[in-house]
């Protein structure tokens, strides 16, 4: 078996340095870093992550919690998982997923087991009970999300104004005047203050009222079915739409799938733009969706860092919204032209020749 003896020996320096390196206790030049991590290498060393976490009282590693009973996963929601750990991997931090609710209970119980050193926090609710338990438990976190009261919270979040606004220009820009957001349900206890669905719904209202458009708002629950059922509702409330913007991803399958089950042509009848899709699941439509792109890689990176910053002591990561972006897909086009009454071109042509 390889013993720290072997590693220092094997690179030059005292038993002691290793011991600093693999504790975290005293700082190592690089140089003398990159030597010992080689020894380990060559020797197939491997730390004793028990020993470390008792020697220097951290255990290096860090939780993403997210609220698997309440909210679903997504391709999207694995976007931010895979850059947290990755950005937690490079400074040498472990990553671990925590499924627990939102009323903070389970929280509360795994923080007081001193499993990890700090927390990420997703789903944000706008008033969150998890919040309340972080700060009485002193265990360092940071948000990916935001809260209405933010004060001395560190957080990351995606720019819902930006996002929502170059949505409704896009198809402002092929023409459309005619608009219908299918948002979240906010009724639904689970979501009723989920800050994602509350800010694109604010954003959407003062967005469309800005450019003197018809106020439509078809509340939709997180499934494809829902979507579904939300298109037959546009098709019945407002025949006279001509682009839909979906807010979640499961629900913007179903509503391509709803109107062309009912015969009509996408983008030729209805454009449909879904608002925060990563593109797997924009492929999985046909056509595929013109959509706004989650920004999951570069949020779940940022969460991690300011989290990381705080443990690390160094300065804190000042706060940062990142819009999703546009990526054109196959069902967005200009409104296609009414179609003449019955009659309309033979009396046009009357009149011409009088």
């Amino acid at each position: 078996m390889v013993t720290m003896k072997d590693v220092a020996q094997r690179a030059g320096v005292s038993i002691a340095t290793v011991s600093f390196l693999l504790n975290d206790t005293k700082p190592v030049t690089a140089a003398t870093r990159a030597r010992i991590e080689q020894a380990m290498l060559d020797l197939g060393y491997r730390r004793n992550m028990v020993a470390r976490a008792l020697a220097s009282r951290r255990t290096h590693i860090v939780a993403m919690a997210y609220p698997a009973l309440e909210h679903r996963f997504g391709m999207s929601t694995s976007e931010f998982f895979t850059s947290a750990a990755e950005a937690a991997r490079k400074e040498d931090y472990h990553l671990v997923l925590w499924p627990v609710g939102n009323d903070g209970v389970e929280l509360r119980e795994l923080l007081g087991q001193g499993l990890v050193d700090g927390v990420v926090l997703m789903e944000v609710q706008l008033v969150d009970p998890r919040v309340d338990v972080l700060r009485q438990s002193g265990t360092p976190f940071s948000l990916i999300g935001r809260t209405t009261e933010l004060a001395g919270l560190s957080h990351v979040d995606i720019d819902f104004d930006t996002t929502v606004e170059d949505a409704v220009k896009h198809l402002r820009e092929h023409g459309h005047h005619e608009l219908v957001l299918i948002s979240g349900d906010l009724d639904d206890p689970r979501f009723h203050d989920y800050g994602p669905w509350v800010r694109t719904e604010e954003a959407y209202r003062r967005v469309v009222a800005s450019y003197d458009l018809p106020m439509r708002i078809i509340p939709c629950s997180d499934t494809t079915q829902a979507g579904k059922a939300a298109a037959a509702q546009v098709l019945t409330e407002y025949p006279e739409t001509t682009a839909i913007l979906v807010l979640n991803e499961y629900a913007a399958l179903g509503v391509v799938a709803g109107l062309k089950h009912t015969g009509h042509d996408i983008p030729g009848d209805i454009s449909v733009l879904s608002l925060l899709t990563v593109p797997e699941t924009a492929a999985m439509a046909d056509p595929e969706l013109t959509m706004m792109r989650t920004p999951g890689p570069e949020l779940g990176q940022l969460g991690t860092q300011a989290l990381l910053r705080q443990l690390e002591g160094d300065d804190l990561l000042p706060p940062q919204l990142v819009p999703a972006k546009l990526y054109p897909g196959a069902t967005v086009a200009g409104p296609r032209a009414p179609r003449p009454k019955a009659g309309a071109g033979r009396r046009a042509a009357r009149k011409a020749r009088s």
